[in-house]
């Protein structure tokens, strides 16, 4: 008889009791182990490339780097592990970004404990699962085939536009990215123009929309 194989999942959310109240409730069902826990996309990035799970449960607001740009890494960076995204926004302001970022589920923290058992098989075999209000945010944005400026934005200008938000002046990531003044000038001139902003405010608002920071609660 072939051996069940199973499911390895990543937690990843800066709230200690939902990682334990996940964790312990995963931790009864056969077929699915929890191999790590973290508190911020970070430090999600980086043990999904320690631990390689199969699955990443992710929130969206967290710190140090939030869910979207978290699982934008690793859908890029670890194509072998799918992230679930388990937040409790529903908003297309919220939900957009995570798919375009690469998530492949997205479930509200209202739904049963059986939503989740049935989200995590279907992304670990390579599917998708969405809450029915996401599903059908989902179906719509299917039909209408809506691009985004933020595909047009490379890694480098994300990472440069997430740091201007935070309000770092360009000599103060230019040191902290190993840049050169002219390098980051140019990157915010490209990034401006490619969204067609010309003030910080503009960027901010950009920014929020995409993903790129979290809109408060």
């Amino acid at each position: 008889m072939e051996q069940k194989q199973v499911v390895r999942v990543l937690l990843a959310d800066d709230h200690a009791i939902v990682r334990e109240g996940v964790r312990m409730l995963l931790a009864e069902q056969p077929g699915i182990e929890v191999v790590g826990e973290v508190a911020d996309g970070r430090a999600a990035v980086a043990a999904v490339g320690r631990l390689q799970p199969d699955v990443v449960i992710m929130d969206l607001g967290m710190p140090e780097m939030n869910g979207v740009e978290a699982t934008r890494a690793i859908c890029r960076d670890f194509p072998g592990t799918q992230v679930l995204v388990l937040s409790m926004y529903s908003g297309e302001e919220y939900v957009r970004p995570a798919i375009r970022a690469g998530a492949s589920g997205y479930l509200l923290k209202g739904s049963a404990f059986s939503e989740l058992l049935a989200a995590i098989a279907a992304v670990a075999r390579g599917g998708a699962f969405f809450s029915p209000a996401i599903a059908k945010l989902v179906l719509v944005d299917s039909r209408r085939r809506e691009t985004h400026p933020a595909d047009a934005l490379t890694n480098r200008e994300c990472e440069i536009l997430r740091l201007v938000v935070q309000g770092q002046s360009s000599n103060q990531i230019a040191r902290d990215l190993g840049l050169s003044m002219k390098t980051v000038e140019g990157h915010r001139g490209r990034i401006m123009a490619k969204l067609d902003v010309h003030h910080l405010a503009g960027l901010v608002k950009y920014a929020v929309r995409a993903g790129l920071v979290s809109p408060d609660p």
